[in-house]
């Protein structure tokens, strides 16, 4: 992993890159940009070059401050698209101790079991309970002694179609991907406490145009959702019903924006396409307005949270945080649609170095790519690469025989695609040699081919 982080989050009104260094296990801030967004809507590009400008822009404004010139980036993936599925991996252990092969191997062997659907890409496989023959709900099985095996993922995918738009975009603006982290669990990386990840909490991210649900038991993200409302909504609520320009509207929005208190004052709002005349608004009117979608939100959220099934798991209660976060009263408003769970809104904080302009719960995202980056992420976790992520030493023979299996497995699993697609040849005399026969890739186990080259070598 290099020393050098660039972080790019990718949101549906604003884009931000930053690049920290990692020294003696601790980030050091050196440079970011923030800009809005272009070509993305409800986190999802909708035009890859405006896309691209917006993102080569803010790269370019970070590296200028830090001088470095960094090829790679770790870019969040929008909840939007992204789905999840359980399954479940058995395997054996035929040298009785567990290693980070056999963790490797019990992992693909679940995704192998996984329906996952061709238009769909896996970005995370996170293991949330380990079994070692008898005994469930192991933490860790790292170098214990057992027979068998399970594990029960959560495998995270996006559609195909989404993630390629997103390569494209970054490609075209000079980088190559070297990670791809679902934006809610980056969020949830970002405010989650050691006890919260314990317990099982909820992870509310209310950003611009949407919000994200992650659920977080068994030491890792057992459940995502996506809702396409954000505080953008409530800025083209208070367009709509006052009849003011949007920018008018989102100033209102800032600076009256309050869940907790009804104002008998009035304002002066100007009209649209009408330079001349004002109406008179009441800040009542402006608080129900915004009241509203909030909590319409927010019990939409709870729904799903609901829906989930785990809500019984979640000790550690709800966190909030996310741009619409900083109404006044929003804790108070959550805790009453959340009665039975504790709330609380949350930002990075306590960050040695962080600029402050990013200790804010907008940030929650970007800052969470950088945290995933230096390995804050789940114990275990196979990424969009098909890589195994993990913090155990591991003696450079076995990471590169690991690494060997994974090439051979992935080069097998081809072979296996490929001679599904292919049609049945008939055998027939004319036609048939041994040298036509298959190669399934291990040459002693084909009979007739270890008996024509047996013949060779006689005559």
């Amino acid at each position: 992993m290099s020393d050098t982080i660039l972080a790019i989050d990718i949101g549906s009104t604003k884009i931000c890159a930053i690049i920290a260094q990692i020294k003696d296990g601790e980030l050091e801030f050196q440079g970011y940009d923030v800009a809005p967004s272009k070509g993305i809507k409800k986190g999802i590009i909708t035009n890859i070059e405006l896309a691209s400008k917006a993102i080569k822009k803010v790269i370019k404004n970070a590296k200028h401050i830090t001088g470095d010139n960094i090829a790679t980036a770790t870019v969040s993936i929008s909840n939007a698209y992204a789905k999840n599925l359980n399954s479940t991996g058995i395997v054996n252990i035929p040298h009785k101790d567990i290693s980070i092969k056999e963790i490797h191997r019990v992992m693909q062997t679940a995704i192998d079991n996984a329906n996952v659907p061709n238009e769909y890409e896996v970005i995370h496989v996170l293991p949330y309970n380990f079994r070692v023959d008898d005994q469930d709900f192991i933490e860790d099985p790292f170098g214990m002694n057992a027979s068998r095996m399970e594990v029960d993922v959560n495998i995270i995918m996006t559609q195909k179609s989404n993630l390629l738009n997103i390569k494209k975009a970054i490609r075209s603006a000079g980088l190559k991907i070297d990670g791809i982290v679902l934006s809610g669990y980056a969020s949830a990386i970002a405010t989650m406490t050691t006890d919260e990840k314990e317990l099982g909490v909820a992870v509310i991210d209310l950003g611009g145009q949407t919000s994200d649900l992650i659920v977080h038991t068994g030491n890792s993200i057992r459940y995502n959702d996506f809702l396409g409302v954000g505080s953008n909504h409530i800025t083209n609520d208070l367009s709509m019903v006052l009849h003011t320009p949007l920018k008018i509207a989102e100033s209102i929005k800032i600076r009256h924006g309050n869940l907790a208190e009804i104002s008998k004052e009035t304002i002066e709002l100007p009209i649209i396409a009408d330079e001349e005349n004002f109406n008179t608004v009441s800040l009542e009117v402006v608080h129900n307005i915004i009241f509203s979608r909030v909590e319409e939100a927010l019990i939409i959220l709870a729904k799903s949270l609901e829906k989930s099934a785990l809500q019984e798991q979640i000790g550690g209660g709800i966190i909030l945080t996310g741009g619409m976060t900083k109404f006044k009263g929003i804790r108070e408003l959550a805790q009453s649609i959340f009665p039975a769970l504790s709330v609380r809104i949350a930002k990075p904080s306590n960050i040695t170095g962080l600029f402050d302009e990013l200790e804010d719960p907008a940030f929650s995202t970007l800052i969470g790519l950088l945290f995933y980056k230096m390995g804050r992420h789940t114990e275990y976790e196979i990424n969009f690469q098909q890589e195994l992520l993990h913090s155990k030493e591991v003696d450079e023979e076995n990471l590169n025989n690991l690494k060997m299996e994974q090439t051979v497995e992935k080069g097998e699993h081809l072979k296996r695609e490929k001679k599904q697609e292919e049609k049945e040849v008939p055998i027939s005399s004319d036609i048939y040699s041994f040298d036509d026969l298959p190669d399934i890739g291990y040459e002693d186990t084909n009979i007739f081919k270890k008996f024509t080259n047996w013949a060779r070598q006689l005559f």
